[in-house]
């Protein structure tokens, strides 16, 4: 099962980038991440949505090739980063990759918060026309990592918060259960 991750944060101490590494690795056996590199994407741009640059038809084909998207974002000023906004944008023109895609959001701040404001903002993004992803559904699927600053190992950038973790398993479990039931669906 191939999983494509966008990463909000283009920080290289960022909480969300060793999140989705972790991810990457301790999920390997279920799953292979592949981190998109959002950041090497132009602004979009409708003049250039027919014929886009190649980084972006090279993004848009592996949003396209990929099971599952996971999606880990942190929050600036109460909503998703630009970064990521911009990828989206991206995404929702022509070929809309996303439509019909297995998605699973998640998201750590060194805050109370969890990132809760970004991923509602990023659900409603998500569920707009040109991109119709099929979200995890919420309830308690969230995964909404506070006081990551606490939880993550600042050496090596790996989690270490026991329960956080196991939160973390049981979430992924969901999102491999849904991907399966979204390709199941759509056969």
């Amino acid at each position: 099962m191939k999983i494509v991750a966008l990463v909000g944060s283009l920080r290289k101490e960022s909480f969300n980038l060793q999140l989705a590494n972790y991810m990457k690795e301790r999920y390997k056996d279920s799953f292979s991440i592949e981190i998109a590199d959002i950041k090497s994407l132009p602004y979009f741009d409708q003049d250039e949505e027919l014929n886009p640059p190649e980084v972006v038809k090279g993004f848009k084909e592996s949003i396209a090739n990929a099971d599952g998207i996971l999606i880990v974002t942190p929050e600036y000023n109460w909503s998703v980063p630009g970064v990521l906004k911009n990828a989206l944008d991206w995404t929702s023109r022509v070929e809309k990759v996303f439509i019909g895609k297995p998605v699973m959001v998640v998201g750590a701040t060194p805050g109370a918060m969890g990132t809760i404001r970004a991923q509602l903002h990023l659900r409603d993004i998500l569920s707009s026309p040109g991109i119709q992803a099929k979200l995890l559904p919420p309830g308690n699927n969230e995964v909404l990592i506070n006081f990551a600053a606490q939880k993550f190992d600042a050496e090596t950038g790996q989690l270490i918060d026991e329960a956080t973790i196991k939160f973390l398993d049981e979430k992924v479990n969901n999102f491999i259960q849904f991907i399966e039931e979204v390709k199941g669906s759509s056969i």
